[in-house]
């Protein structure tokens, strides 16, 4: 495995490093350190999750299942020992690291959250070799600059949907026009099946926004899918794909998605890591009676 400058300098690599993260809270009130990175294996590619942040939402079925009653929302909440007046989000990068290449899937909200997890997880912005966007909401592209414009990642590549870079191209979009436009002439764009390199695969994944793009990763003969926003909480879209989720552009094309991709996964007990989901973001599916699926978060199985 290559390991970068800032690895080699390290001590005690080994252990989990922490950092305050917002919305962590100790029982004595003050602030909580919590890891800011998870490591795995697949194969010869170490993989990384890192925690660039963390919120609490109020209201959560003005976001999750906003096509059924609250009496139903509210039931499956209670099942699962969710409170119906909040939801925690997490805002998980994750960094593959194939040997060659340092890829960034996805940059978080700023530069500054998801730095301080990649400086915790051994690497500098400027070990990163490529980025891949999934998909341009705010809280993917935020950590591509400053709000001087300043580019984050000065050594990397860019690649994305073409699908993706074409509807935000045109959509007036402030966060596309202050992080995106500057750096376009530095994108490359994929399609579906296509290889950014070997062992990591785009899979066209519309819906919650015109071009999202998901990536299977393969080493070793193994598989982990990275479905960055394909499902937005591990109950409330996971557990029940049909569930409208607010911020899904095309939500029959985003439902739809959601059930052929956790069938995927059920089926061939293949890993994912979701962007919202629960740190460090990593877990199984497996199917319900009722046409739904539970999420089984990883425990141990890659280490």
């Amino acid at each position: 495995m290559k390991l970068t400058r800032r690895q080699t300098l390290m001590t005690g690599a080994a252990l989990p490093l922490a950092a305050t993260v917002p919305g962590a809270v100790a029982a004595d009130g003050h602030a909580a350190a919590m890891p800011t990175h998870r490591d795995f294996t697949l194969g010869a590619f170490k993989v990384t999750t890192l925690l660039a942040g963390s919120r609490s939402v109020d209201d959560p079925q003005s976001i999750f299942g906003m096509n059924v009653d609250a009496e139903t929302f509210n039931a499956v909440s209670e099942e699962n020992f969710l409170p119906t007046d909040a939801a925690q989000f997490f805002f998980t990068p994750t960094v593959v690291n194939t040997g060659a290449e340092v890829i960034l899937f996805d940059t978080g909200l700023n530069p500054a959250g998801t730095g301080a997890a990649l400086s915790a997880a051994g690497y500098a912005p400027e070990d990163v070799t490529h980025v891949i966007i999934t998909h341009m909401h705010g809280d993917h592209i935020g950590g591509l600059a400053d709000d001087s414009g300043a580019e984050t990642f000065t050594n990397a590549a860019y690649v994305t949907g073409q699908v993706e870079f074409d509807h935000w191209a045109g959509a007036s979009n402030d966060g596309f026009e202050a992080k995106v436009r500057p750096l376009a002439e530095k994108f490359s764009f994929i399609g579906d099946g296509e290889d950014v390199r070997a062992g990591v695969t785009a899979m066209a994944t519309f819906g919650h926004t015109p071009g999202h793009m998901g990536y299977m990763l393969e080493s070793g003969g193994k598989q982990l899918f990275l479905m960055a926003d394909i499902a937005n909480h591990y109950v409330w879209s996971v557990g029940y794909p049909d569930w409208e989720v607010r911020f899904d552009m095309d939500k029959a094309a985003a439902a739809a998605t959601r059930r052929r991709v956790m069938d995927m996964a059920a089926t061939d007990k293949i890993p994912l890591i979701g962007y919202h989901m629960p740190f460090p973001g990593l877990g199984y599916i497996e199917t319900r009676g009722d046409d739904g699926f539970n999420y089984v978060p990883h425990s141990y199985q890659l280490i």
